[in-house]
Formats: C-alpha cells, structure tokens, sequence
C-alpha cells in the first residue's frame, strides 16, 4: 500500500490590535452579565440587625433608657454599635476572601491579538476577538465560527437538545453561542456579542457561580443554632415570669430575662463557620489551590478515599513514543535505542489517523515521532471525511483521497482494532501476548489498522471498512517525580488511594506499583463495574484499589458505591468525560494547567500549576480549618454553659442575690469570645494527631460523643467553680463583692480555658510552642480587660463592680485554676497511656 503526499497550507490570522480594546470595550463594556445593583453594603447591615443578638441588644438599651439608666443604656448602645463593627469586619473580611477566590476562579480564554497568541479573562473580551477554543472549553461569547477541526457542540444550554452538533464555518452553521461547550475539535471563533448582548443574556439566563446547598456541618450549626435560640426565646419567658412571681419588678425581671436568652444564644458559631471556612479558602488559594466553593473544605478535611486519574495527574501527561511493532514485518523497534529501519510507514498511518493540528498529547507524541523519523516529510494530505473518537473502547478514523480510491487510517484501543480487523484467533492470542508485554512495561498502546475504499458511499460506521491491521503503537507517560511521595503522604493521613483510568490493566497496574499505590496486583474493568449489582459493587471498592478501561459511566458508579458506603470521597480528572464524576465525589480536584474547562468548573478545587503535592497540601489546609473550627466550637460550648448557668441557677434557687448578672456583663464577655473563636482559633497549626487519623465517615455529627462529653463537662466544672465563689462570697459579703468575684473567676477561666482548648490531646507546656501570632494578643487584651474593670473606678461602677484586695483575686485565680487544670492532667493522662500501649 503507497504513501500518499499532498500539500496544505494553513491560513494566517492578526486579530484585534491591543491598542484598539480599550475602545471596543469601551464602547460594549465588559463581557459579563450587567445585573440591576445587589445594594451589598444594605443586606450586609440588614443581615446583622435582624441578628437575635442584636434584637436583644436593642431591648434591653431601651429597657435602661425607660428606666433612666442612661450610663448603663449607652454602655449597651456602645456594645451594639461594637456587635455590628466587629460582625461588618467579619463579613468584609469574609467577602473579599470570596471576591479573591471569584477572581482566582475567573474563566480566562486564549485570543489571537496582534497576530499573536494570549490569555486574558473573559470578561476582556470585545466583538472582533479571535477565539481558540478546543475540547472541553466553554464558549464565553457569541460568535462566527472561521475555522473548525472534528468541531462537535454540546448547545444543550440553549436548546435543551442534549446530544452535540457538528458545526463549521459553512453559513447557516457557524454560529456559537456563550455557554455552549466544545464537545470535540477545536475551533477559530470571531466574537461577534459580549455581555448582556449575547443570546443567553438576551434570554434572561446569566452564567453565575450556582449556589451548593447547605452540607452536613452547616445543616447541623443551623440546626444547634435554631435550638439554642428557641431555648432563649423561652427561657426569656420563664425567667421574667419566675422572677416577676418571686416580687421583682417588671423591668428588672424583663433584664434577667433578656440576660439569661443572651447567654443561651452561641451566636459565634455561625459567625466562626463562615469566617473559617472564607479564610480557610483564601489561603489555600495563595498556595495555588482554589476553592469554587469555601463550604468544600468542610469535606476537604473529612476525605477518607482519593479517586486519582492516571494522565496528567500521577503521570507527567507528556507521552512519548517509545516502541513500534509493525505487524507486516513482525518486527519490534525500540525508538529510545534506535531509529525505525526504512520508512517510517506506521508512524504515517498513526499520523494520518489523528488531528491536523493535535491537542491530545498522545497525538502529539505521534507526530513528533514521525517528524523525527521524516524530517523532510511533506504536509499531510487533505481529510475528506472524519469518523470521532467513539465506541467503548473507543477508535477513531480519517479518510483521504489515494491513487483514484480512498484510504482510510484508524488508531485506538490495541482490543477495538484487532476486533475490526477480524483477525484468525491464533494471531490474536499471539498479539495478546505482545500486547502484555507492553503493557506491563507501563506503555500506553494503540492499534493501527488502514483500509482501501474503491469508492461510492462511505460505510456509516467506521468498522464496517475491510480493515487490515498495522501494528501497535507504545507511548509512555512517566510517573512525576514527586508522585511515589505524595501517595505515601496520602497514606499517612489515613486516606486510602484507588486509581481509576481508561488505560490497558498491565498499563495501569505497572504505573500503580511504580507510585506505590497498595494492592495494585489486582485490577478490574469498567465493563466489570457495570455489570456489578450495587450491593456487589459496595463491598468490591473496599477491596480493590486499580480500576481500569473505564469509562465515564463506570467511573460515576465506583464514585457512587464509595459514596453509599459511607465515604467522603475525593475525584481527580481533567478531561471532559470526567466531568460527571468530579461533579458526583464530594471533592473534585481538577488540574488547572492541563485540564479542560469542563472539568474545571465541574470541579471543587482546581490546583493551578498541576503539582501533586497540592493534593495532600489541600487535605493539610482542609482538616487544619476543620480542626480547628470544632476547637472552636467546643470553647463556645464550654464557656456558655457557666454564663447560662450562674445566671438562671440562683434565681430558680432562691439565693440571696438571684440577678448577679446584667446585659452588660454578658455582652461583654460575648465581645471577648467572639473574636477569640472566630479569629484566634482559626489560626492555629494543625495538629498531628488530626493529620494521621482516618477521614471522617458520611453523615457523622460534628462531634463524637466523647467529645461533646469532654466538652460539657469543661463547662460544667468552670460553672461549679463560679458558683461556689457565689454561694460563699453571698454569704456575708454585698451584692457588688459577690459580682465582683463571680464575674472576675468568669474572666479568668476563659482566659484558661482559651488556651486549654487549643488542643484535646497535647498539654499547655506542648501548645506553647504553637506558632500563633494571636496568642500573646489574646492575653493582653484579656489582662488589660481585668485591669481596666478593678483599677479603673468609673469603668468598675459601670460594671456594678467594687475594689477588691489582692488576697480575694488571688482566691478567683485560684477557683479559676483548679477549675480548668484537670483537663491538663486528663490530656497527660492520656498521652502516657497511649504511649504505653
């Protein structure tokens, strides 16, 4: 069979001038949706003040307003007015968090300006921009299409018709549309439409970040949160009739009331969600991993099983060719030892077989092999007809015109090929074998086949031509050089590693045992996966750990049977037929360099330079914020159980003082806690112990029950402390006395129990070592806080405090001491006995 050699000559393009865009854009605006003003700055302001906190706030300066109280009215307007600063801080600290993570995940396109290539953000882009779009990519503006390569259209968007449309630049078939994908090919697009003149925006549908529904931990925060604030509202009731029964006034008992429903309210907790896992987003993003969404680190930290894809990921995505086998001769040529005896005749066919202008790296590889082999080798000649890549496994054939016939050359899956081919059963088990071999060598292997057509119509499929078979094709894709290492550190943090790719089983075992992913001599096939019952399926993926020949609907059922089974599961891809298992795990990683645009916006997180070692990094970032938000959480616990208890417990019991607390005094220990957990807490380092447990298991609550017993019981023995100072000082000692000691051991313990709490499992002399720029700032403030309430006299008389001598602080020093450090002695305990066992 003769080569063929004809001439093609691809046209040049200049595109806009950079000097013209600022005009167009000028005069069309940005590329983006121009929707009516959200009127931030007003829902921001809205939000707060219709806080419970706030509403509470607000009765109760009235209340002292009435009353003619005014210092302690605008003692509480103040805290109102520092409630709302301090909540605005944490919303705008948030919200620019979210703004620079919306930029960090602003889609960017490839133009033609100046007759050079470049990236720029899509909302740049003006009418007369030249586009490159490939595979994968979304249209980002309206368009004519000049030129086109195996160009298929997803136009699902707009027409709801779900199977893709060919298109080119034929009139009457060049139109793309923003937000249709590019399903196959590659194309040139003139941008004709931007902004709101697109026919999407022209339909009313803007291409906007959808909102994810609420997951697990906020269901369960909101969840807490709607409790504990329906147990405000009737504790509020409760106590001002209790206290109205038992002879106080009406006003007084409407204070206690609002005191005790103030205690009770962990309005923090919401407050600390949001900001952890804002900032918790932005900082990963510094480190080139971003979240589409900052609610996904709340899973990020809780993954028990990483799905890796194979090419780009753990392998370096950068084929080469390194062995031919042509079957005419029977002959082997290893290409990284010797060049290929003669022509290069199956290169040719493996050329003729793939794209003109190749974006798909083992195409790339095949025509640098060929170029190698044939420096001096003329232009392929012109395509007359295209069948894509399809089937499972999938082939792909071009067809050209030859000597008065047609020829038609075809490359795929080494088993599709033999199959068309229709081979006799000796040569197949023969080539089975060889085909093995290679594979088990980690080669990545196609088959070639080549078919003469005498003309007339083409068949409607491409395995009905008379197919003869070439060869084979070996390219190898190295594993990375980190990969090996990262895998063991994926390890380490008790997250197991299953590899799921479309490569040959010896290919992808060989490849798993080279990175050191465990029980790799074991592999199974999407064919295998799919005809699995779920239940069969469900106790298999526990089992077995390489996944091969797979398939976008076997991928989405190995994700599903992880899922079922309670794991939290992360999917890497970057392909578009990945895009509908990123879209099902819990955490989709995407590849931000190599990875189409679908995957990308399929994904959770997308790493923006490729580098594996993002991965265990991500899971680092994730269970640090996760961590560190339950520290949190379990400090608010704690310190609200003593605020709710010492103001609600003497009143029910009829001690002599039953009002020891006013609005004042707790708004101002909320002042001191609310910072403290959404600010101190979230950045502290994560701790060993968290880095090397398993992941947590879908639906668990946010604590188990040891720790939420741990928890109630720190609050529980502060409370016990507090009261006994209560009881003894109520004794023989005035009202402001007792407040002053009860108040002052409140202080202290929480002073305590801040940094008891920054870890469950190391002791104080170990946490001192944590690197935290806000713990001496903590302090301070704390310390300048109980100086300013006993030295300073106006600030103590507000307060309803009075002098107290250094024998008595030391005696709340003391309480407050002994009332924290048995957990230190617990955590010691603990320590000596699991390094015992």
């Amino acid at each position: 069979m003769g080569m063929i050699r004809n001439i093609s000559t691809p046209v040049q393009y200049s595109g806009l001038r950079q000097a013209d865009v600022p005009r167009l854009q000028a005069l069309h605006g940005k590329n983006k949706f121009q929707a009516a003003s959200s009127g931030k700055w007003r829902s921001m302001v809205w939000g707060i003040v219709r806080e419970p906190m706030f509403l509470l706030l607000l009765a109760a300066c009235l209340v002292y307003f009435i009353l003619g109280s005014f210092a302690e009215g605008s003692m509480i307007l103040l805290a109102m007015l520092l409630v709302t600063a301090i909540s605005l801080y944490q919303e705008v600290k948030s919200s620019r968090a979210l703004e620079a993570l919306r930029q960090y995940t602003a889609p960017r396109a490839t133009v033609i300006r100046d007759g050079r290539e470049k990236m720029v953000d899509t909302e740049e882009l003006v009418p007369g921009d030249l586009l490159l779009l490939s595979e994968g990519e979304l249209a980002p503006a309206d368009g004519i299409i000049i030129s086109a390569n195996d160009l298929t259209v997803n136009e699902s968007l707009m027409t709801g018709e779900s199977l893709p449309v060919e298109k080119g630049p034929v009139p009457g078939n060049n139109l793309l549309y923003q937000g249709t994908t590019i399903n196959t090919g590659r194309c040139m697009v003139k941008v004709a439409a931007t902004g709101n003149q697109t026919a999407l925006a022209q339909m009313g549908q803007a291409i906007a970040t959808v909102e994810t529904p609420p997951t697990l931990l906020q269901r369960q925060v909101n969840r807490a949160v709607r409790r504990l604030a329906l147990f405000g509202i009737v504790a509020f009731i409760a106590i001002c009739v209790v206290s109205f029964i038992k002879g106080n006034g009406l006003a007084a008992s409407i204070l206690l009331g609002l005191t005790l429903a103030m205690a009770a309210i962990p309005e923090e907790i919401p407050v600390a969600f949001s900001s952890f896992m804002a900032l918790g987003a932005y900082y990963m993003s510094g480190k080139g991993i971003i979240s589409r969404q900052p609610q996904v680190i709340e899973h990020l930290g809780a993954i028990g099983v990483l799905c890796l894809d194979k090419t780009g990921t753990i392998t370096e995505n950068r084929m080469k060719v390194v062995m031919v086998y042509d079957h005419r001769t029977g002959r082997q040529t290893d290409m990284t030892q010797q060049s290929l005896p003669g022509d290069s005749r199956l290169l040719f066919y493996a050329a003729l077989a793939s794209e003109r202008q190749p974006f798909d790296t083992m195409e790339k590889a095949i025509f640098e092999a060929y170029t190698e082999q044939e420096p001096l080798h003329a232009p392929l000649p012109f395509m007359l007809h295209e069948y894509p890549l399809e089937g499972r496994p999938p082939m792909m054939t071009h067809v050209y015109p030859h000597n008065g016939s047609l020829i038609a050359a075809a490359k795929g899956a080494p088993e599709r090929i033999m199959q068309v081919c229709r081979l006799e059963e000796a040569a197949v088990q023969e080539l089975n074998g060889l085909l093995k071999t290679m594979a088990s060598r980690g080669y990545r292997v196609l088959g070639v086949a080549t078919a003469l057509h005498a003309g007339g119509e083409l068949p409607a499929a491409q395995d009905s031509f008379n197919w003869q078979f070439e060869g084979f094709i070996c390219l190898y894709d190295p594993p990375k050089e980190n990969a090996a290492a990262v895998i063991e550190q994926v390890y380490d943090a008790g997250i197991r590693v299953k590899l799921i790719t479309g490569d040959y089983p010896e290919t992808a075992r060989y490849i798993a045992q080279q990175t050191g992913i465990r029980n790799h001599l074991y592999s199974i096939t999407g064919e295998e996966v799919m005809a699995m019952s779920d239940t069969q399926l469900q106790s298999t993926v526990n089992l077995v750990s390489v996944y091969t020949r797979m398939f976008p609907e076997a991928k989405l059922k190995v994700i599903n049977a992880l899922k079922a089974g309670g794991e939290i599961v992360a999917m890497t891809g970057d392909g578009v037929n990945d895009g509908p298992a990123l879209k099902a795990a819990d955490i989709g990683i995407a590849m931000g360099k190599k990875g189409t645009e679908i995957a990308r916006l399929a994904a959770d997180l997308v790493i923006t330079d490729d580098d594996l070692e993002k991965i265990p990094e991500a899971v680092y970032q994730g269970r640090k914020v996760y961590s560190n938000l339950k520290k949190a959480v379990r400090y608010i616990i704690s310190i609200h159980i003593p605020i709710i208890l010492t103001a609600a417990l003497p009143l029910l019991l009829g001690w002599k003082y039953p009002v020891i607390f006013t609005p004042i005094h707790v708004i101002f220990l909320e002042l001191i806690m609310g910072p403290t957990c959404s600010i101190f807490f979230e950045r502290e380092p994560v701790e060993a112990a968290d880095m090397s447990a398993a992941g947590n298991r879908r639906n668990e609550s946010l604590f188990r029950t040891d720790e939420l017993l741990i928890t109630i019981t720190q609050g529980l023995i502060i409370t016990a402390g507090v009261l006994g100072i209560y009881y003894y000082f109520m004794q023989a000692f005035s009202l402001e006395m007792t407040r002053t000691m009860v108040f002052t051991t409140l202080l202290i313990s929480n002073i305590f129990l801040t940094f008891t709490n920054r870890s469950f499992t190391e002791n104080v002399a170990h946490t001192m070592r944590y690197k935290n720029s806000l713990a001496p700032l903590v302090l301070i403030v704390s310390l300048l806080f109980l100086v300013l309430i006993h030295l300073v006299a106006p600030v103590r008389q507000l307060f309803g405090l009075t002098a107290i001598s250094f024998a008595a602080f030391m005696i709340c020093l003391a309480t407050a001491f002994i009332s924290i450090a048995w957990f230190e002695l617990y955590k010691t305990n603990l320590k000596s006995d699991r390094i015992r066992a």
